[in-house]
Parts: C-alpha cells; structure tokens; sequence
C-alpha cells in the first residue's frame, strides 16, 4: 500500500504512516497493541519520554524478533524529571535497547530551557555521536522554527504539529515555513473533525468523498493530510482500524476533492474559535459570579460579626 518514504534533508527517508504510543501508558497494554500494530503492517513507531512506554516499545521488538534496520523509531525528549537531553538520549537507547534512533525530537518549544539556540545545539551533538540519524522538533510554530534556524548547523528534518482541517489555516505559516525550508510536517490528530469535532462543515464533503470512493471518512482525512506531504501520527486498539489506515495510503483525492475539505475547514475553524470563545467566556462568568457571591458572603458575616462585638461590649 502506498505510503511511501519522505525524504528528509538528513539524507535519510521516514515513513508517511506511523502508530502513536501517546495514549497506551506503559504496561502489557502497550506491548499488547504494539504487537498487533507490527502484525498489521506498521513499522514507523512514535513515542517519546513524556510516554512512559519506550522500554514497551524495545520489549516488543525484541519479542518479535525484528531486525532494527526493519522498524523506524522516533522518540522525543520531552524534559521529564528534569533530565538534559544527553541523559535523557541515553536513557532513552537504553529503554528501547537500540544503539540510535531514527528521529529525535524536541517534544514542544516550552521545554527549551534557558533557550532555543542552546537546546538545540545539544541536539546537534546527539546526532553528530550517531545516537539519532535525524533531529527535529515539535508543536514548533514558524517564529520558534526562524530562531532555531538563526544558529542552527543542522536543520531540524522535522516538525510534528497538530493539524486537521479546522486548523489548517491557523498551522499554513509553519506548514509555508517548514516548505521553504525543506523541513518535513508530521501531522498528529488528523482525524479531530471525526473524533472531537463531529457534525461540523468537514462532514459535508468527507461524506461526498468517502461514499464516492468507497471509503470511510477517517480514510478520507488521512488521504487529505497525506495529499499535503505530511507525515500520519495515528492510532488505534482496533485491528480494523488500523487495517482501514494502511488501506488508506491507497486513496488518491482530487486537487478539487483537497480544495473542498480546505474551505469547509476553515468555515469550520471559525465556529470553532466562536464556540470555544464563547464557552470560555462562559466559566469566566460563572466564576466571577461564585467570586461575588463568596465576597458578599464575607462581607455579611463579617457585619454580622462587627455587630455582635458591639452588643456584647454594651
């Protein structure tokens, strides 16, 4: 199935599908899944300190018998317990039993501590000592990506953001950025409109799409993402699902078909905006209700108090 190999400006290739571990802990659960998503058909596996579960990653491997050169792992120091990226590498190899990883990521521009120029340069040193083929980034936006740049020997291969439809307008400066400068997009949470946003514009022409071409709307989504040279961060515990996924690589969408999802998108992303504006708005009201009603619930009994020490000094 055609889920080709994106080249990266390391001079090495990632696959355009992967399966996420943000959401399995650790534990036999996670082991459990990852077996059946490596009996699947996948073999670019996601994971990150932040997880938990890298050690669940190298177990599985290793139990499956599966060369390292046969899988594509990326991990991500995501600053857990306060460890520097080189221990956190380190630990990191050592979890999931391999001598290097394929990408390495910094989680979110937040754990770049004292700054980004600093972090990243250890990043640079991880994959000049071979500990990772390529280094990159996530949730980074274009001005966090135009700093890094600014110091940067080694371009970052790669960014991982959350994009769907309903914030494809809002992530098109990264994704123009990211182009300009030969930086792959992984895209993570590709199927919100379907998952966390259903009944919304995108339903109207993943509907058309999908009975069209005989598809499933989640299929359609994951053609979409695929149709803007991203990478798909996805999961399931479902072996179905993630059969429907790998068969998704085969759905090619029209230039009209992309077009179309695009503009109910960003209809969508507006009511979105409005509707979490709103509910925001909403708990701001509610609480600075409860804030008056305890204030003038103090201010009462506190009267009442000034008034019984008056009667009883008569």
């Amino acid at each position: 199935m055609p889920w080709d190999l994106i080249p990266l400006n390391s001079g090495y290739s990632i696959p355009s599908l992967a399966y996420g571990t943000g959401t399995l802990r650790s534990g036999q659960w996670p082991i459990d899944q990852l077996t059946q998503a490596f009996d699947t058909g996948f073999y670019h596996i996601d994971t990150a300190q932040l997880y938990r579960n890298e050690a669940e990653v190298g177990i599985t491997i290793g139990e499956l018998g599966l060369e390292r050169s046969d899988v594509f792992i990326t991990t991500k120091f995501s600053g857990y317990n306060g460890l520097d990226i080189p221990t956190s590498i380190q630990n990191s190899l050592e979890y999931l039993n391999t001598s290097y990883v394929d990408l390495y990521l910094i989680h979110n521009p937040d754990i770049a501590v004292p700054d980004i120029p600093t972090v990243w340069a250890q990043m640079e040193k991880v994959q000049e000592a071979g500990f990772a083929r390529s280094i990159g980034v996530s949730n980074f936006n274009e001005k966090q990506l135009e700093i890094l740049l600014s110091s940067a020997k080694i371009k970052p291969a790669a960014n991982q953001i959350y994009l769907h439809p309903y914030n494809y307008q809002q992530q098109s400066p990264t994704l123009k950025f990211a182009a300009k400068y030969d930086i792959v997009i992984e895209a993570y949470g590709a199927l919100t409109p379907v998952t966390s946003e259903p009944g919304g514009p995108v339903d109207v022409p993943l509907n058309e799409i999908a009975m069209r071409l005989g598809a499933t709307n989640d299929q359609v989504l994951l053609a979409w993402i695929k149709a803007k040279g991203a990478v798909v961060v996805t999961t399931s515990s479902k072996k179905a699902r993630l059969l429907s996924y790998l068969a998704a690589g085969d759905i090619a969408l029209s230039a009209e078909d992309v077009k179309a999802i695009d503009t109910a998108g960003a209809i969508g992303e507006k009511r979105i905006t409005v509707k979490h504006g709103l509910r925001k708005l909403g708990v701001g009201v509610v609480f600075g209700i409860l804030i008056l009603i305890a204030c003038s619930y103090i201010k009462d009994r506190n009267k009442r108090r000034n008034v019984v020490e008056v009667m009883e000094r008569r």
